[in-house]
C-alpha cells in the first residue's frame, strides 16, 4: 500500500475514532460523571483506534509492544495540540475558539508519522516488505 492510501485510511480511522468516543462519552454520561465518563470513552476509543490503525490503516499484525507503545500518539498529538492553542492565542492572538481546530490539524502529519513508525517500525518501508518474501524464496 502507498503512504497516500494509508494518508486516507488514517484519516478515516481518525473520523470513525472521533464518533466513537463522542458516542461512548455521550452514552456513559447517563451513568458517570463527565470526567469519568470521557476518561472511559477516551480510553476505549484509543482501543479500537490501535486495531483500526493496525489492521486497517498499516495492514499489519497488532503486538503487545504496539499497543504499548501507542498512546504515545495521543501524547504527541496533545502535546502539539496544547503548544499550537497557547501559540495561536497567546503569542499569535488568535481567537479562542478556532485556534484548537488549527493545532489539531497542525498535529496530524506528526501524529501519522508517529503511528507509522510505531506499527510499521523503523525498517519497514513498503519497498523492502515487497522485497523480503523474494529474497527468502531464492534461498
Amino acid at each position: 500500500m502507498t503512504v497516500r492510501g494509508q494518508i486516507v485510511r488514517f484519516g478515516l480511522v481518525g473520523l470513525v475514532n472521533t464518533g466513537t468516543y463522542y458516542g461512548l462519552y455521550l452514552a456513559l454520561l447517563t451513568v458517570l460523571p463527565y470526567v469519568a465518563a470521557h476518561v472511559v470513552a477516551f480510553l476505549l476509543s484509543m482501543v479500537g483506534s490501535f486495531f483500526l490503525t493496525s489492521y486497517f490503516t498499516y495492514r499489519t499484525r497488532p503486538t503487545w509492544r504496539k499497543f504499548l507503545l501507542f498512546p504515545l500518539t495521543n501524547a504527541a498529538n496533545f502535546v502539539v495540540t496544547t503548544s499550537g492553542v497557547y501559540l495561536l492565542v497567546d503569542v499569535l492572538h488568535l481567537g479562542s475558539t478556532y485556534a484548537p481546530l488549527l493545532a489539531a490539524a497542525a498535529a496530524i502529519p506528526l501524529t501519522f508519522v508517529l503511528s507509522r513508525f510505531i506499527m510499521l517500525g523503523p525498517d519497514r518501508s513498503p519497498a523492502r516488505q515487497d522485497t523480503e518474501p523474494e529474497q527468502a524464496t531464492a534461498r
